[in-house]
């Protein structure tokens, strides 16, 4: 009887000693399963700030890029305002000098037959009164 007491008390701290690795091996997997999570979050946490800086050199290239062409586009308008200015002066100039000959020729021509320019004058003015009249 004392035989089968030692065998029932080895088999059961076997048993317990089972039981007892099995609870261990379990915890150290639990223990292992929450360093992983723990260093799984701690990378998404790199990862995602990361991303957030690179982000950010990415916002403050593109808003660089962006003053930049700005500065290039007011840069153009500018060069072209100051085109359209002397297109413009140019124009003028000739336009004043080619008045100027007209009025310079309609006056020489006026001088060289005074009689016949006033006729023509007297004509057109009764013209535009009888048109005036009419309307």
């Amino acid at each position: 009887m004392a035989d089968l007491k030692d065998r029932m008390k080895s088999g059961i701290e076997a048993a317990a000693d089972k039981a007892k690795h099995a609870t261990d091996k379990a915890a150290d997997a639990t223990n292992t399963a929450k360093q992983e999570g723990q260093g799984m979050v701690e990378r998404v946490k790199e990862n995602a700030q990361g991303l957030m800086d690179r982000a950010g050199d990415m916002a403050g290239h593109v808003r660089d890029k962006a003053q930049e062409w700005a500065s290039d586009a007011k840069e153009s308008v500018q060069h072209a305002g100051e085109k359209v200015q002397q297109w413009a002066g140019d124009a003028y100039d000739v336009t004043s000098e080619k008045v100027g000959d007209f009025g310079r020729e309609v006056t020489a021509l006026i001088r060289k037959h005074p009689i016949p320019a006033l006729l023509i004058g007297f004509g057109i003015g009764l013209l535009l009164g009888r048109t005036a009249r009419m309307i």
